[in-house]
């Protein structure tokens, strides 16, 4: 069984297992997307009504829904980020802030707004792409088939390079911001 930290140089880490774990559920991911948010100290109160409000899309949400909310945290979910070192939980105060931990769970987090497309799916749009204009330049469609094979490739490595660059700049700020 995982004690959930690994001895890196002189820094402890958590292990990925314990990670994908913490991020598979739906309210422990939102508590950390909430904790990196701007506040740097949560109640669980105000934790419970942000998640039911997520959960139930109504705002204010129903009475019930933020009780089943607040009774999970408090008992389950921020005990085991607490215990991963993620956040750190005074239970008697029912405060929340981030810990040192949270840093390597940020790395995974790849928050997506409503009505966007992921680096996943960007990436996978970007080579169906270029798979489409490579057989139609082999094939003859016209325009692709008019364009010079390299210049063709030079375009399209140039827009994966541009694109993961601009991807790393942009996961670079997004970790920079989580940890502030």
């Amino acid at each position: 069984m995982s004690t959930g930290v690994q001895q890196g140089d002189s820094e402890e880490t958590l292990a990925e297992a314990d990670i994908h774990d913490v991020l598979r559920n739906d309210r422990r991911r939102l508590v950390l997307e909430r904790l990196s948010e701007g506040d740097e100290r949560q109640t669980v109160s105000d934790l419970a009504e942000y998640i039911a409000s997520v959960e139930s899309g109504e705002d204010p949400p129903p009475r019930n829904v933020r009780q089943s909310v607040y009774v999970s945290l408090h008992q389950t979910h921020l005990p085991k980020l607490d215990d991963l070192g993620i956040v750190e939980y005074d239970a008697s105060a029912k405060a929340v802030i981030r810990a040192e931990n949270a840093d390597d769970v940020a790395v995974y987090m790849e928050v997506v707004p409503k009505n966007a497309i992921s680096w996943a799916e960007y990436y996978f749009g970007l080579g169906v792409f270029g798979l489409v204009a490579a057989v139609g330049h082999v094939v003859g469609v016209p325009v692709l088939g008019d364009v010079d094979g390299p210049l063709l490739a030079v375009f399209l490595f140039s827009v994966l390079t541009l694109s993961a660059g601009y991807h790393i700049v942009d996961q670079r700020s997004s970790v920079l911001q989580f940890r502030n």
